[in-house]
């Protein structure tokens, strides 16, 4: 991130109209090198990671040596390492966020921590995974994420009724989404049976928004003939449509019958998060994911880029979302009249998006690989 000197107003904007603005990144670099509590004094609420971000974080610079040099003496195999060094940047980044989770009574001022993804067809074992990594972080203002994958969602009922706040990643689609709040509701009504406060279990639903536009813009430039210029007219909308209307399924939802019991049990609603909210068309304008997606109870996760545009020109209107729903529905329609079809995009990015964060993961542990290797032949020369 840039040291920018502008003031927080955009974010503070985006707050006053209901958006909670996150990190998505995470290192120690910026826990320990107090770039992170800048961020926050600048009205950054929240942090995401994931693999991508971990592996990226552990090839660059040298704060993690004193760690590693401990994990050598210890024995430690890779795989030991990887949970030890991802826990403790957690942990530090959930203490610099506390007095905002205090603030907020636990609304924001949470960090996420992902499971294994190569676990994510897994349901027994992506359960026990995120019950190690809540146990082991051991912070109140910890998210586990889970994929919404088929299998996740039980794992996400499951981590709910015990207590465990829950960040479900990879959700593009609009029907997964919605068997995402029944999984959620479902856990809550478990966790009340269980005995569990409701209010200190927090969850958000994490909407993956520039991949689609990615995936489908490719689509369109397909489309030749006679309907080449309408297919042009459609290019970039889909992100924002699919996302808008996901926030409509959220407002049914969480106007039900169902919802209201566990409101009053004193659960709050599982609040959608914006992903995947960095521009990769430079055509567009590089704030179009922030922007285009204001409305009450949400939270939009930013890279550091994104983040830096934000605070420097983002154009906060007001509620950019509700009052969109025929408009983005007609989107997708157009979409499909022109043989772009729906549930084959979506389908694809989740199957791209788990083999993307499983090849980052991979990544991940050769770099501890590399690095216990590093440490311990020096060692070896002293």
């Amino acid at each position: 991130m840039n040291d920018t000197t502008s003031t927080s107003t955009n974010l503070e904007a985006l707050r006053q109209n209901g958006v909670s603005v996150w990190l998505d990144d995470l290192s120690r670099e910026l826990t320990d090198g107090g770039e992170l509590q800048r961020l926050v004094d600048l009205g950054v609420l929240g942090v995401t990671s994931n693999p991508t971000i971990f592996a990226t974080a552990l090839s660059k610079g040298d704060r993690y040596t004193e760690q590693v040099s401990e994990l050598v003496a210890a024995g430690a195999d890779t795989e030991k390492a990887v949970f030890e060094i991802t826990t403790e940047d957690v942990r530090r980044a959930c203490d610099v966020l506390k007095p905002v989770f205090d603030r907020t009574d636990g609304l924001d001022g949470r960090v996420s921590l992902e499971v294994d993804p190569r676990l994510a067809r897994d349901t027994a074992k992506t359960e026990e995974s995120a019950r190690q990594l809540w146990t082991a972080v051991g912070r109140e203002n910890l998210y586990i994420k889970i994929p919404a994958t088929v299998e996740g969602l039980t794992a996400i009922t499951t981590a709910l009724s015990e207590g465990i706040s829950v960040n479900v990643t990879l959700i593009f689609s609009l029907d997964r989404y919605r068997a995402v709040m029944q999984a959620f509701l479902t856990g809550l009504e478990q966790a009340k049976v269980n005995g569990h406060d409701l209010s200190t279990i927090e969850s958000v639903a994490s909407f993956f928004v520039s991949r689609v536009d990615t995936e489908i813009d490719k689509r369109l430039e397909d489309v030749g003939g006679e309907h080449a210029q309408e297919a042009q007219g459609l290019r970039s909308k889909a992100g924002l449509a699919n996302a808008r209307l996901a926030y409509q399924a959220y407002e049914e939802v969480f106007s039900t019958p169902r919802w209201q019991v566990l409101k009053e049990a004193g659960a709050r609603p599982q609040r959608p998060l914006w992903a995947s909210t960095g521009v990769k068309d430079p055509n567009l304008p590089d704030t179009l994911y922030v922007t285009g997606l204001v409305a009450p109870n949400t939270v939009n996760t930013m890279p550091g880029k994104t983040l830096d545009a934000t605070v420097d020109h983002a154009e906060v209107t007001g509620d950019t979302i509700r009052g969109s729903y025929g408009e983005s529905q007609e989107v997708l329609d157009a979409l499909e009249r022109l043989g772009i079809s729906y549930t084959e995009v979506v389908d694809q990015l989740e199957t791209e998006g788990l083999d993307k964060f499983a090849a980052s993961w991979t990544e991940l542990l050769q770099t501890v690989t590399d690095e216990l290797e590093r440490v311990k032949t020096q060692a070896e020369a002293r």
